[in-house]
């Protein structure tokens, strides 16, 4: 018997209760049909609330010359 072990987390463009995949790989939402890699659901928070920006760094490879907060380079 396989068991589901995936995630809920709030869909960041309905904000209802969407999917993160076990290993990361995706967030789903059944309510508006959101299918997205999780870099992307990353990606469209801190696009939404500049409090997550920073998180947009742990996705950099490169970060020298680069301030917290800065979101046009992405």
């Amino acid at each position: 018997m396989e068991r589901n072990t995936d995630m809920k987390i709030k869909c960041p463009k309905c904000e209802k209760i969407a999917e993160l995949g076990d290993d990361f790989s995706y967030v789903k939402c059944s309510h508006c049909s959101l299918d997205i890699s999780y870099g992307d659901y990353v990606k469209m928070i801190a696009y939404k609330d500049a409090r997550y920006s920073d998180v947009l760094g742990d996705y950099a490879t490169d970060t020298s010359g680069t301030t917290s907060g800065t979101l046009d380079d992405w």
